[in-house]
């Protein structure tokens, strides 16, 4: 772990110092973290989020906003949708700021690494692809949350519509359990947005169903699936359950092909799924 973390270490160094972003004047006039706030306020407004997508401090992001407005470059003003809330809305000197940072950030790339062969280029973007996965990978945590929420909501109206276009008879809301049912709801984020969830509803004291398990298109391959079941699994074990049970439909070959790897079982049919066309089962740890 020491040798690879070295590793990491050396890269960073290098990378920063490579690209320009230890200097007080980032691609132009400003600081990078006033460049790199102007980008995002670009793609999107809300103050809120774009602290989360960041990982900033507010305290940081309120003398980063300060600057910007003392600038011209933003507009703070409430959130259109809710008072509570704030946005930075560009303005047109916002914008050709903007514009101007993304010409400037396209020559350096293109300064960078105009020197390899074509060949070499496409194999450092694959790198950088790779890298992006894994670290994406490290920043994934799953929690429970509350069935009810907001959050839990917003991936069981995803589960939903892809569904309905995946069932050949359709799927809709009113297929969901409610909230009600759930005695486990567990959700996965990469930090800034919800990727995947998955729920558990008793059969019995000693027996509980999955139920809902989703993830996010933009989160598959990524290892999401097996790890929202290996933590289902666990805190099934700690709410006294024994055995676990699911049914699932044969246009998801991907999630049978998962829940055979992990060891689950195919069972005759049970319950009352109108869905349900393969059984499984999986005896958990006493």
């Amino acid at each position: 772990m020491e040798q690879v973390t070295g590793r990491i270490r050396e890269f960073n160094r290098y990378y920063t110092q490579r690209i320009g972003v230890l200097t007080d004047h980032y691609l132009g006039q400003r600081s990078l973290g006033e460049a790199r706030l102007l980008y995002e306020l670009s793609r999107d407004p809300d103050i809120r989020s774009v602290r989360i997508r960041l990982g900033l401090d507010s305290g940081y992001l309120s003398r980063l906003l300060r600057a910007l407005e003392r600038q011209d470059l933003v507009k703070l003003d409430r959130h259109p949708d809710d008072g509570r809330a704030r946005v930075a809305v560009l303005t047109d000197a916002g914008r050709a700021a903007v514009s101007d940072l993304d010409t400037r950030s396209d020559e350096s790339v293109t300064t960078l690494i105009d020197p390899l062969t074509p060949d070499q280029r496409q194999r450092l973007a694959d790198a950088m692809d790779e890298v992006q996965r894994l670290l994406r990978i490290a920043a994934i945590q799953i929690q429970p949350i509350p069935a009810g929420s907001a959050v839990a909501r917003s991936c069981l109206h995803a589960y939903a519509e892809e569904l309905s276009h995946r069932f050949p008879e359709g799927y809709g809301p009113d297929d969901l359990l409610p909230a009600s049912a759930f005695a486990l709801f567990l959700v996965a984020s990469d930090g800034v947005s919800p990727v995947g969830c998955v729920g558990i509803r008793p059969l019995s004291r000693d027996i509980a169903e999955i139920k809902h398990m989703w993830v996010s298109p933009s989160a598959r391959r990524l290892g999401v699936g097996r790890r929202l079941l290996a933590a289902l699994e666990s805190h099934a074990v700690t709410l006294g359950f024994t055995e676990l049970r699911l049914s699932t439909h044969e246009a998801l070959p991907e999630a049978i092909a998962l829940y055979q790897a992990l060891g689950f079982a195919e069972i005759p049919a049970y319950g009352d799924d109108v869905h349900g066309q393969r059984f499984y089962a999986l005896p958990l740890p006493r």
